[in-house]
């Protein structure tokens, strides 16, 4: 299970790091859930750590239905040395309208950069604003060519993903993003606490801010020694769960 940690700035960049973070997740959460950075931040960010083994994520940011829209921000986060573009379907409604933005979202990544993975995000409190169900992202997502499916929040009033979706819910949607060829990612403030539930339903990726940040405040400034203690925790639990544990 891999470790995403969300970052703002090569500031922070630098200390999620040092930190031992596995991916680290480009985004502005002024502007939402999955808000998106400026392009001179996220290039910096890539400039940094390529060829170090560390990966970079670029969140678009939480999308209305724009296809067009989409696959241009993805075409520009792809061309800035992203290695995961990561769409955030809030205006999403229904199967078809999901498919037409990650079928953009595919396309123009790959015209930029073949190699980039694409990473097809709804929200596991999609009843609380009418959005796209987790069953029919996944559908969307691996008929539009994504490689990873993912569930956040998009509602960020504390509430976690363990108290929007239920355990049983959560494996289901892991086990339907597998059984489609897709990594499964996981994230919607998720604290140390939650880490042993998470770590037995065997997601490829968990991703989180606001654990590792002072005040547990996801829009203050990640800590170093929070992001240790978070990731020294997150590996002893991945080497102790037997692959596919509870699936």
């Amino acid at each position: 299970m891999k470790v995403l940690i969300s970052v703002v700035s090569l500031a922070e960049a630098r200390i999620a790091i040092k930190g031992g973070a596995d991916i680290l997740d480009i985004k502005n959460p002024l502007e939402g859930s999955l808000g998106a950075q400026f392009p001179w931040v996220l290039k910096e960010i890539a400039q940094e750590v390529k060829g170090s083994g560390i990966l970079c994520s670029a969140a678009l940011g939480d999308l209305p239905f724009k296809p067009g829209t989409a696959a241009l921000a993805a075409f520009g986060a792809a061309s800035c040395g992203a290695e995961y573009i990561k769409a955030g379907l809030l205006g999403a409604k229904n199967y078809q309208e999901a498919f037409e933005m990650m079928n953009g979202v595919a396309k123009a990544t790959r015209l930029a950069n073949p190699l980039a993975l694409v990473v097809a995000a709804g929200y596991a409190d999609y009843n609380r604003f009418g959005g796209i169900p987790y069953s029919l992202l996944v559908s969307a997502a691996a008929d539009a060519g994504a490689d990873v499916v993912m569930l956040d929040t998009a509602i960020k009033d504390g509430k976690a993903l363990l108290d929007v979706m239920d355990r049983s819910e959560i494996l289901r949607f892991i086990a339907l993003g597998h059984e489609a060829g897709m990594q499964v990612a996981l994230a919607g403030s998720i604290k140390e606490e939650h880490l042993e539930a998470l770590s037995a339903m065997n997601p490829d990726v968990i991703g989180i801010r606001g654990a590792v940040c002072s005040r547990n405040d996801r829009k203050a400034g990640i800590a170093v020694d929070k992001v240790k203690a978070f990731l020294t925790r997150a590996k002893a639990l991945s080497m102790d769960t037997p692959l596919n544990a509870y699936l």
